[in-house]
């Protein structure tokens, strides 16, 4: 199963995403991850792209879309993978295909999960996360037993700057002016499935489910 999740930030393609991993064996390449283990270790690509992420723009092509390609070609991905965060443009997609056509490797579906922007910055602004372990809270769904301190390590729970409202509609805006053209994009290869990213944490699973059926 190779899959490509489309949403906006905090459509919940990570949980979406987890829901998959549970039943078939795939990785699950986000970006977002993959990124922010990169500032977190202060390497030259974690501190160009922190700039970047920050202001809420996307990072730029050339440091991705290498990124991507020696990520499919590691051991994990053989049996699948769901990407989570790319392709974010139409030259990223148009160099996907290049590359997976490089690779033999044929996609079995685009997922395009569907929220409005309040919803998302409702979800995103009550997020937190402990700068420590990394652990995810939720300032009304699931707060910290104790404001500020990690249930798990006792580290310090911050808000990121990237979850910051401004920062948040900034992100959307981009995402609506150069993501969702991607829509049409894999509309017209007949690879788009839209799902209802409200649906609950199954909610792609059990289409993809129907699909296989």
């Amino acid at each position: 199963m190779r899959i490509i999740l489309l949403g906006a930030p905090g459509a919940g393609k990570g949980t979406q995403a987890d829901s998959i991993k549970g039943k078939y064996p795939v990785a699950h390449i986000s970006t977002g991850d993959i990124l922010r283990a990169n500032v977190k270790a202060g390497t030259e690509l974690g501190k160009s792209a922190k700039e970047y992420m920050d202001a809420g723009k996307l990072v730029p092509d050339e440091v991705i879309i290498g990124m991507m390609e020696k990520r499919l070609l590691e051991a994990d991905c053989k049996d699948g993978f769901l990407l989570d965060g790319f392709p974010r443009t139409i030259g990223q997609a148009e160099a996907l295909d290049l590359m997976l056509a490089k690779l033999g490797i044929k996609l079995d579906a685009v997922v395009s999960l569907e929220i409005d922007d309040d919803t998302v910055v409702g979800r995103l602004t009550a997020r937190r996360v402990c700068k420590q372990c990394g652990e995810i809270y939720n300032t009304v769904l699931k707060p910290a037993a104790k404001e500020g301190v990690c249930d798990k390590c006792g580290g310090e729970v911050i808000q990121r700057d990237d979850d910051k409202e401004s920062v948040i509609r900034n992100r959307l805006s981009v995402f609506h002016g150069q993501t969702s053209p991607l829509i049409d994009y894999y509309g017209k290869k007949g690879l788009l499935i839209t799902v209802d990213a409200t649906g609950g944490k199954d909610a792609v699973l059990k289409i993809l489910e129907q699909r296989k059926g």
